[in-house]
């Protein structure tokens, strides 16, 4: 399995390859910035919208940021679009809440001379996108699900909001779990809605449902601690939880050994995704587009032997 540190490397190697042309000697400045993401009380977001924010600042410090949650609400989210559009922002910076619905919005903003970058999940339409490869995610968290358990057992899928992001996670998972005829999946259908309050929902109903479980797979770190609080509530120890996100929330539990069933999650690097698509939209508005319209930031699996070694959402990158 290729390493963390290797990962990493790859993935900024990766967004150099795809952004050769861009970056220096641009002729136009960016002078506006509009970000709407999923929640700004999702840490994940938060670390999202201030990178980006200081590296659009890097290339104009004049430049105005407004960075915007839209809360799970799409027609929030289509508000603050007609906002930016409002303003005259040069680019836009979106975390789509639904990669088909939001189209229109999209088309908008694209009319009124506005390119449209998504991040995290794609967006029909959008000039370009910028996401974790969530379905090799996916897959490796589950690997490890599948190794551990030497391909035997049951295991659930705890699943979430239906972006896709969480989409292609589930493929992942199922891709590796169909390799293995001894694993038995008991559910695959349950919406932790992406948080640790969903997370713990959905575990209590598994755990009231399935006297015996071997491994579950949640497709974000929140709901992974949800459903380990839901474990620890119910007196519950016999399985183990896997994740996707790499967060500081993860990191914590994976040293905690209170937290003890929560073994690993794939990472996303939440400084990569920002740093692609500032570099993007600021190629876009001087005429240059980025060789692929999908660029797939590589995971890396953090486990309890190697967390010591991972550099997290926090660390420190040159620019």
């Amino acid at each position: 399995m290729k390493t963390i540190k290797h990962l990493a490397a790859v993935a900024l190697t990766g967004t150099a390859i795809a952004l050769a042309a861009g970056g220096a000697g641009l002729a136009k400045d960016v002078k506006s910035v509009g970000i709407s993401v999923g929640s700004m009380g999702n840490p994940g977001f938060v670390i999202i919208a201030n990178t980006a924010t200081q590296l659009i600042k890097k290339a104009n410090p004049n430049a105005q940021v407004t960075a915007v949650g839209y809360d799970y609400d799409l027609g929030k989210q289509f508000n603050q679009i007609d906002n930016f559009i409002a303003a005259g922002v040069d680019f836009i910076l979106l975390n789509p809440g639904d990669p088909k619905a939001i189209t229109p919005a999209i088309k908008k903003a694209q009319a009124a001379g506005i390119p449209v970058i998504a991040f995290d999940t794609v967006a029909d339409g959008a000039d370009a996108a910028i996401t974790t490869d969530n379905v090799m995610a996916g897959r490796i968290s589950c690997q490890y699900i599948a190794d551990k358990l030497s391909g035997k057992g049951n295991v659930i899928i705890e699943n979430g909001p239906q972006v896709s992001a969480v989409v292609d996670r589930v493929v992942g998972c199922k891709e590796v779990f169909a390799k293995y005829p001894d694993l038995k999946v008991l559910s695959d259908d349950q919406d932790g809605k992406g948080s640790r309050d969903g997370g713990l929902a959905a575990a209590q109903g598994y755990l009231t449902r399935f006297p015996k479980i071997g491994a579950i797979f949640t497709i974000n770190d929140p709901q992974a601690i949800g459903t380990a609080l839901a474990a620890k509530q119910a007196g519950r120890g016999e399985f183990f939880i896997t994740s996707v996100d790499g967060s500081p929330d993860i990191e914590a539990a994976l040293k905690d050994p209170g937290l003890d069933m929560i073994k690993a999650s794939a990472s996303q690097d939440f400084y990569a995704i920002p740093k692609t698509a500032v570099e993007i939209g600021l190629n876009l508005i001087n005429g240059k587009k980025p060789e692929k319209a999908l660029i797939l930031i590589p995971s890396a699996l953090v486990t309890r032997e190697n967390v010591n070694e991972y550099k997290g959402w926090n660390s420190k990158h040159d620019d």
